[in-house]
């Protein structure tokens, strides 16, 4: 005891002190688990789902490339259409910019006359600029571009006219917003006749406004074959699960659960048959360019199609996609509920 006493207290007899240690922050790992596991179990249902719909397609190659070349016809007929029409459109657009009206002058204007009236013309309202065609350029002119030069040369006077070509400084309305203008023009002294230089411009876009309504209920009539033809491959597809279906519902599925593998493969056929779509309709658009290009050169003219634009072919997939998924939709809805477990 004196010995314990000179040293101090035994080692058994210190004790370290514990620092307090923090309680667990079980709410929170209890929250945290609460959302990551539906959110988990709902994405793990949603990949075997998809990878359903995959198997679906590699399983039955026969059925699924039929089904979805008619998907292809379908989408490419109007899309062609509506893409062919909206290139001529363009075209006209800009030759309607480039639309005149040309002056024909009476036979005994002399060539000062003609530039005295031309300088009229410059100055009538709604004239942008005018520019004179003498007869010897305006046969100049039609001996190039007729490709009648040796009939012409044996003639012993010049048939032709002197023309103004004159460019309006609008062309909203279109041939009837000119008339004024040519009318005004037409009742200078020494003119013989005033042409508008856009009328058959107006009858090709009125040509392409009626093409564009027949594209548009084309359209909505292979739109339904669509449907039909999705909901009817996915009725077969029901019908050769019908079993395990059956099982799936004994043992607790939902119809919601029955029906997603189903969506898959409706926006899966949409998905394949947009893309190959798209890749038609480029291809399509190479072999008709050689000959666009053939007639545009007879003309003079350097015109051809642009091609399948981008915007164009990612709408085409994304409504592609759409509508498989309304056509699954509308099959799995009907054929779902029929098969019930007895």
């Amino acid at each position: 005891m004196a010995e314990d006493k000179r040293n101090g207290p035994s080692k058994a007899a210190v004790k370290t002190p514990r620092r307090p240690q923090k309680a667990p922050a079980k709410g929170a790992a209890r929250s945290e688990r609460s959302w990551r596991h539906p959110l988990r179990s709902w994405a793990g249902s949603h990949r075997a789902s998809a990878r359903q719909a995959v198997d679906r397609v590699r399983h039955h190659p026969l059925s699924s490339a039929m089904t979805i070349l008619v998907m292809t016809i379908v989408l490419a007929l109007p899309m062609g259409l509506a893409v062919l029409i909206g290139q001529v459109e363009r075209l006209g657009v800009d030759w309607q910019r480039a639309a005149q009206l040309s002056v024909y002058l009476q036979d005994s204007v002399s060539s000062e006359a003609a530039e005295q009236l031309l300088g009229e013309i410059r100055a009538v309202e709604g004239v942008a600029e005018a520019r004179l065609l003498d007869k010897a350029l305006a046969l100049e002119e039609f001996q190039q571009h007729s490709g009648m030069g040796e009939a012409l040369q044996q003639l012993s006077y010049n048939p032709l006219p002197s023309v103004i070509v004159v460019t309006p400084a609008s062309l909203d309305g279109g041939a009837a917003a000119l008339e004024p203008v040519r009318d005004q023009l037409a009742a200078l002294p020494g003119v013989e006749l005033v042409q508008i230089d856009l009328l058959w411009i107006e009858r090709l876009t009125s040509i392409l406004a009626m093409l564009e309504r027949f594209t548009g209920g084309l359209a909505v009539l292979l739109v339904l074959a669509l449907l039909l033809v999705m909901t009817n491959t996915i009725r077969l597809a029901i019908e050769s699960r019908r079993n395990e279906i059956l099982v799936i519902k004994l043992v607790g599925g939902t119809d919601a659960f029955v029906r997603r593998p189903f969506l898959y493969i409706g926006v899966l056929y949409g998905l394949l048959a947009g893309l190959l779509a798209w890749l038609l309709l480029w291809l399509g658009m190479l072999w008709l360019n050689l000959t666009v290009r053939e007639v545009a050169a007879l003309y003079q003219s350097d015109f051809e199609l642009a091609g399948m634009p981008l915007l164009d072919g990612l709408s085409l997939v994304a409504a592609a996609m759409l509508l498989g998924l309304v056509g699954a939709w509308l099959a799995v809805g009907r054929h779902i509920r029929d098969i019930q477990p007895q």
